[in-house]
């Protein structure tokens, strides 16, 4: 745990300043994994952690969701040996698309880099068990949940961090005078 958060640190993917979230909420820390994962070694390093927390499963299919799952997806499929695709939004809606299909009754684990909310782990859960698969569980290089997820499945990660987060009615870093910069890939 302590060698990944060194990793984070190193990466500069472990990010500290005024975040505006996905969720709306402001937060003085942020995960940026791309930074780490931009690194292959370091790639492989920090989702082997988690791949040894889920290699005992039987498991049929990785799927991530875009962007932050796509290469975590991957990487967990090359460790495990097995395939390895993501999803997608369209239009706003979480989908598959490339051609990318889920034979009816695999057991499928979803890959992502950092979940928080389980916003769009349980988007792509509905994605994969709309077209007959069944989700497993979500298996994260960063659990930044504290216990406040909306999963309804398993959770796997290499390491739990855990970050502060305001509303924006009630942000110390909005009072001090400081405007929030949006990290991230989901507008």
């Amino acid at each position: 745990m302590n060698n990944i958060i060194k990793l984070l640190e190193r990466t500069s993917a472990l990010m500290e300043g005024h975040f505006l979230l996905s969720s709306g909420k402001h937060s003085n820390r942020y995960v940026q994994c791309a930074k780490v994962l931009s690194y292959p070694e370091y790639a492989e390093m920090v989702i082997s952690e988690v791949v040894r927390k889920i290699s005992d499963l039987d498991i049929d299919l990785i799927v991530g969701p875009a962007m932050g799952g796509v290469i975590v997806a991957y990487e967990m499929g090359r460790q495990l040996e097995i395939p390895a695709i993501f999803t997608e939004r369209k239009d706003g809606e979480m989908t598959l698309r490339r051609g990318f299909e889920i034979r009816k009754g695999a057991r499928v684990m979803i890959a992502e880099d950092v979940v928080t909310t389980g916003k769009s782990t349980m988007e792509t859960k509905k994605v994969i068990e709309e077209l007959g698969g069944d989700v497993i569980g979500v298996a994260s290089i960063i659990d930044r949940t504290g216990g406040e997820s909306e999963l309804d499945i398993p959770l796997y990660s290499a390491v739990k961090i855990d970050i502060d987060t305001f509303e924006k009615e009630n942000c110390p870093l909005c009072k001090e005078g400081s405007t929030p910069v949006k990290p991230g890939s989901r507008n």
